[in-house]
């Protein structure tokens, strides 16, 4: 069987010689940390178990990242092409996987002739979905409070300085919520919001949402939704498509936004938005 296929330099990131074991330089997981910092997803492909000969060792790991790079190896050759599509299946589907070769016969799909078995673990790694909390009022504030409690990485914003202020003020030292006042176009410029990320829409009147959701539509925002009644989500629905807004792209847009509990308190709208949240997460 073909050896570790060789790799870029610009792809390992400071490479060290291999420890014993077959155990890599453990930095990789400094570079897995360093990618999920940095927003993107990751799958740290593991040997497990081996028995007889293999290429390596249990402990030897490699990173398939959402761009197509590879960092490190499991071993190269058609068995790391496998691992590799597998990886990519697991960044797809958002499940990870166990997988298990047998490397004796080619001819029978085996994915190489070293005479061994090898078992490696598939686990994505991906950074905490987001919630864009557009409006700082009571409402926006509860959505605030409860989303990070559940882990989410918040990001509250809103055009009226003073109200983002306040929320700011009123957070704990130690608060990981990011506070972004302004316009919704310019936070959005330094915010990156992705498929597994989630925008809230709680502002003070349907005239702001007109102006805001053209610029949360133009991302790839996994879920949008906007508080209020039906009949003002169809005066703003109405109003965007005046505007040229595709029927497609508002047909993304959930309003009013929530599940159905009979909340009346900003508290309990907050627990409605996000169930809806945390299923959207869950079940697709």
């Amino acid at each position: 069987m073909s050896g570790p296929s060789s790799l870029p330099d610009d792809m390992v990131p400071n490479p060290r010689p291999l420890l014993s074991g077959g155990a890599i330089d453990p930095r990789i997981l400094e570079t897995l940390h360093r990618l999920i910092a940095g927003g993107q997803s990751a799958v740290l492909a593991t040997v497990i178990a081996t028995s007889r000969s293999v290429p390596r060792r249990a402990g030897a790991r490699m990173l398939v990242v959402d761009d197509g790079r590879r960092i490190g190896t499991v071993g190269g050759g058609e068995m790391e092409a496998r691992v590799t599509e597998e990886a990519d299946a697991c960044l797809a589907d958002g499940r990870s996987r166990l997988l298990d070769y047998r490397l004796v016969d080619p001819g029978a799909g085996d994915p190489g002739v070293c005479g061994g078995d090898v078992t490696i673990h598939l686990e994505l790694h991906m950074p905490s979905s987001k919630v864009l909390v557009i409006g700082c009022g009571h409402v926006g504030r509860a959505v605030v409070d409860l989303a990070s409690w559940l882990g989410f990485h918040v990001v509250a914003t809103d055009d009226r300085n003073e109200v983002a202020d306040g929320l700011a003020g009123g957070l704990a030292e130690d608060s990981t919520v990011e506070v972004r006042p302004g316009r919704l176009a310019e936070v959005l410029a330094d915010v990156r919001l992705g498929a597994n990320d989630h925008a809230v829409v709680v502002t003070r009147n349907a005239q702001v949402d007109v102006v805001n959701l053209p610029h949360l539509l133009a991302t790839d925002v996994g879920s949008i939704g906007v508080m209020g009644s039906l009949r003002r989500w169809e005066t703003t629905r109405q109003a965007l498509s005046d505007n040229g807004i595709p029927e497609a792209d508002l047909d993304r847009v959930i309003s009013p936004v929530g599940v159905e509990i009979g909340a009346e308190t900003p508290e309990e709208i907050a627990v409605s938005i996000l169930a809806q949240v945390v299923g959207h997460r869950r079940m697709t």
